[in-house]
This record gives structure tokens, C-alpha cells and sequence, in this order.
């Protein structure tokens, strides 16, 4: 894919998540209430902001890592797009594919981005795997005071909800890092020379 057009994927993905976060926000259906939408709309657009933010001040003289940072934003897409279309209330698995998914998408994209580093394959591994877990627990806390400790509602179900989530991220997280791991151990093997003839 030409540099224009996962420009233009980026840019897309990227319009999508903070129009739909501000729909959420500001359109006051129901099915938006008590989802930290307005905690969102702050948040969501700072997260996938941040790789091209600091791209501008540090990176120059490099390429952008595009296929990272569309790794890194499907994942908020998905979430809004799921409070959106009100899956998360609708299809009772939603939220664990979500979790999985949405780690895998999120960890991958760190491991991409990782891979342009002169890491040895292992550290890179620890490292997507320490920001996927780490992500998923700051995730999880922002839940909670977000909308669950205001919710009686979710008093009943949180903590095995909780469990659940950090269980689905951790394995995605894991993956991400095989993957990474994989594909770094390629990198670095050498080209083996052709036989004399």
C-alpha cells in the first residue's frame, strides 16, 4: 500500500474515533449513558494522537510508522463502534472478543513499532507484553472509576467481569508478543549467502 493511501486510512480511522466518541458524548441516547463517554472524548483522541504527536517532535528524518499507528487506533474504533451500534448491551460475548481483539490490535501495534528498534527479540517480547498488561490493568481501573463504582448496577458482576477482561487482554497481549518475538528472530537471522558456482 502506497504511503498516500495508509495516510488516508489513517486519517480516516482516526476522524471516525473522535466523531463517534463525540457522538456518544453529546447525542444523549441512552445507550451511551453511564459509559464515561465525556472521560472518552478526552481520552480517546489523546491516545491516538500520541504516536503521531511524538513522531512530529522526535522522529523526523524517519518514516512514519503508519501500520503501526492503524494497529494502534482499530482498537479505539472498535470500542466506540460497539457503544455505538449498542453491541456491548446486545450480544453477551461481545465484550470478550472485544477484549481479545482489541489487545491483540493494541499490542501488535506496539510490537511494529518496537521492531524498527535494535532490541534483541526477547526484550521486545517483554516489552509488548509488560505494555499490554499494563494497559489492560490502567483500563480496567478507568472502568471502574469511570462508570462502576456509579453504577449499582455492575456491583454484582464487575469483579468476575474484571477477571475475565484482564484474562482476555493478558492472552492477546501474549500472542502480540510471540508474534513480535517471531518476526523479530527473522529480522535479525542473516541472509545466507548463495553457494559459489
Amino acid at each position: 500500500m502506497s504511503r498516500r493511501a495508509w495516510l488516508w486510512l489513517d486519517v480516516t480511522l482516526k476522524s471516525l474515533v473522535v466523531g463517534l466518541t463525540a457522538l456518544g458524548a453529546f447525542a444523549g441516547l441512552e445507550r451511551f449513558e453511564e459509559k464515561g463517554f465525556g472521560w472518552r472524548l478526552l481520552w480517546y483522541p489523546a491516545m491516538i494522537l500520541a504516536l503521531p504527536v511524538a513522531w512530529r517532535l522526535f522522529g523526523r528524518g524517519r518514516p512514519f510508522p503508519f501500520l503501526a499507528d492503524v494497529l494502534i487506533t482499530i482498537p479505539f474504533l472498535v470500542d466506540i463502534l460497539g457503544n455505538v451500534l449498542d453491541l456491548y448491551d446486545t450480544i453477551d460475548w461481545w465484550d470478550d472478543v472485544n477484549h481479545f481483539a482489541n489487545w491483540l490490535f493494541l499490542s501488535l501495534g506496539i510490537g511494529v513499532l518496537l521492531l524498527r528498534t535494535r532490541l534483541e527479540p526477547w526484550v521486545l517480547a517483554g516489552l509488548v507484553l509488560a505494555f499490554g498488561a499494563t494497559v489492560a490493568i490502567l483500563w480496567e481501573l478507568g472502568e471502574y472509576v469511570t462508570f462502576i463504582r456509579t453504577n449499582e448496577d455492575e456491583f454484582d458482576t464487575a469483579y468476575t467481569d474484571t477477571l475475565g477482561d484482564l484474562t482476555f487482554d493478558l492472552v492477546a497481549a501474549l500472542l502480540a508478543a510471540g508474534v513480535t518475538f517471531a518476526l523479530a528472530r527473522r529480522n535479525a537471522e542473516p541472509v545466507s549467502a548463495s553457494p559459489a558456482r
